[in-house]
């Protein structure tokens, strides 16, 4: 059993205005044609591969890498500000992969696309590349089933560099929505009028219908 992230011949039931959960990898961040047994469920499957990309040594590890980094941050941000393409909640860039949490205000595929379009392009232009791909094609997606799920995926994400040790504690990471925004490295070009939407939405308002993952 070899499992993807993200399946195109497998139904995904995105919805507009319900949370989700993100991740997308670097091209050749993970061995090709990895095998898992064939009773892992994809939740199993999410782990043991995030567990990898965390323990990485070898592949592709630009992210780890500030102006990699702040790309990507750049990135997510203008999807929420600029674009209004969804609510951000939580998100880290590790040095192979990205996490994100979000509640979209268009479709998912749009916002993914933009997104690893843009951050494709500029991180070929920044290691002199053309042609070449940046990010793995597959991703993996799940809705956010209820408030206790929201809460677990957001404490994930932002844990993530600490379970790494990376850091002692999630507000040190640079690249990370857990890090205070007066302590956040500068982003040119980024609007300065509007605080950034940190909220996490309360229960009330997170729907309940659960959707198998």
């Amino acid at each position: 059993f070899v499992p993807t992230f993200h399946s195109r011949r497998l139904p995904h039931y995105h919805s507009i205005g319900q949370p989700i959960f993100l991740t997308w990898r670097l091209h050749g961040s993970l061995p090709a044609n990895r095998a898992f047994p064939a009773a892992t469920t994809a939740g199993q499957a999410f782990l043991a591969m995030d567990r990898l990309l965390d323990t990485a040594c070898t592949g592709p590890l630009y992210l780890r890498r500030p102006e990699f980094a702040k790309m990507v941050v750049k990135a997510i941000h203008y999807e929420e500000w600029d674009m209004r393409h969804c609510q951000l909640h939580t998100y880290v860039v590790m040095p192979n992969h990205v996490h994100l949490l979000m509640t979209p205000l268009v479709e998912v595929s749009k916002v993914t696309q933009s997104l690893k379009r843009f951050t494709a392009r500029e991180g070929n232009r920044i290691l002199g590349l053309t042609g070449v791909p940046f990010w793995q094609d597959e991703s993996y997606d799940r809705l956010v089933r209820d408030e206790t799920e929201f809460q677990r995926i957001a404490d994930y994400i932002e844990m993530n560099p600490v379970k790494c040790g990376m850091v002692s504690t999630a507000e040190e990471f640079l690249w990370s929505s857990a890090r205070p925004i007066e302590n956040r490295p500068q982003i040119e070009n980024l609007p300065h009028n509007a605080a950034p939407s940190t909220t996490r939405p309360q229960a009330a308002s997170l729907p309940h219908r659960i959707v198998a993952g």
